[in-house]
């Protein structure tokens, strides 16, 4: 098999990087963060770039692009901090490309494609842990003479809704007679409330309260729908994680070329050294599974289930070596807020508890094992 990237791919790759270089410095990052977690200034330059419409299909106005494009996208976003939530239109869009009626394809697609709308995931509830077929929100099917096919209201909450300050609308799942089920819910509807906040890394999210809110429905197959989103919100965490590793890992280097003691840099101590080359290990094998869970993307269900959660079991375990040793190797500035690596060091920590974190997908993995866990068979 090749592993190697084609032309194409690496030519996208170089453009992002450059985009990303010039145009989202460490300072607009952190404007970007203060201001409330996200820029639709760089969001609209994302989209003149064709990143929005990624993976939209080009009859929709998209770059009709693919799980590997998105994720050497993923790379180079994540080296440079990105706080911009593009990754949801990915999902939004493959979810409704796969999943929904023409006309709700017509009415999206295009839109989020163009940078026009924004669509935020909503599947958690609190009591949830991490399970989004956790699901206690209500729907009801509209009735009447004058209801549209498809329309419902929907009751309940859901809890961290990732770009949720910064959306339009919302993917929520709910319980429609019985069975989970996709929906659409306009931000402004009326029963909608929706209390955005910062997140730790600099993103935002939000709180989602539904009472008797009105929604479209985007599909029966809320199971099938959600169990891909969520695989899809790993695979493309799981490469921007590797961004954010890479750059860690060079910030880390120039320093310690650059700091002193005893009137030697400390990147000539052999200690050092050997840290340093544990933490490259670390990223190498969080990039051999990156690709592994991208790869995986378009498996059978229960395969491509276990695929990722052994991704994201040992990003988990590079995501926070690293951070932790990189700061450490850098000493107290390492954890000043105006030092850029403090803030790497705060997304890899957040990226860790994102979609499950390492000790709940040790778990999905371990209860899939048969008795000799394949070793005799």
């Amino acid at each position: 098999m090749d592993f190697n990237f084609s032309d194409e791919q690496v030519q996208l790759a170089d453009a992002v990087a450059r985009w990303a270089d010039k145009a989202y410095p460490f300072d607009r990052r952190v404007a970007t963060s203060k201001a409330g977690g996200f820029s639709d200034d760089a969001y609209q330059e994302m989209a003149a770039l064709g990143l929005c419409g990624l993976v939209t299909d080009s009859d929709f106005d998209g770059m009709d692009m693919g799980p590997v494009e998105a994720m050497v996208v993923m790379e180079k976003l994540g080296a440079a901090l990105v706080v911009e939530p593009i990754a949801l239109t990915w999902m939004a869009s493959a979810t409704l490309q796969q999943f929904a009626s023409s006309a709700l394809k017509t009415q999206w697609l295009p839109a989020l494609a163009s940078g026009e709308k924004r669509l935020a995931i909503a599947l958690n509830e609190r009591g949830g842990r991490y399970r989004v077929s956790v699901c206690t929100t209500q729907a009801t099917s509209a009735q009447g003479a004058g209801a549209e096919a498809g329309s419902a209201t929907l009751t309940g909450s859901k809890h961290v809704v990732l770009g949720g300050g910064s959306a339009h609308a919302f993917i929520v799942n709910a319980q429609l007679d019985g069975q989970p089920a996709l929906f659409i819910v306009a931000r402004d509807a009326a029963g909608v409330r929706c209390e955005a906040y910062g997140t730790q890394d600099g993103g935002n999210a939000a709180e989602l309260h539904l009472d008797n809110a009105p929604a479209q429905l985007l599909t029966t197959s809320g199971a099938e729908a959600s169990a891909l989103i969520e695989a899809m919100g790993i695979a493309f965490l799981a490469a921007e994680a590797v961004g954010v590793m890479e750059k860690t890992l060079a910030m880390t280097v120039d320093y310690m070329n650059t700091r002193q003691q005893f009137r030697s840099a400390i990147a000539s101590f052999q200690a050092l050294r050997h840290k340093v080359a544990d933490v490259k290990m670390a990223l190498e094998l969080a990039r051999s599974m990156s690709y592994y869970a991208t790869l995986k993307l378009n498996a059978p269900a229960a395969e491509r289930r276990q695929a990722i959660s052994r991704a994201k079991v040992q990003l988990g375990e590079s995501m926070r070596f690293v951070g932790q040793t990189c700061v450490q190797l850098h000493g107290g500035i390492g954890v000043t807020d105006e030092y850029a690596v403090s803030h790497y060091f705060k997304r890899l920590t957040q990226m860790e508890m994102t979609y499950g974190d390492t000790l709940h997908h040790l778990g999905v993995v371990s209860d899939a094992m048969d008795e000799t866990a394949g070793v005799f068979a």
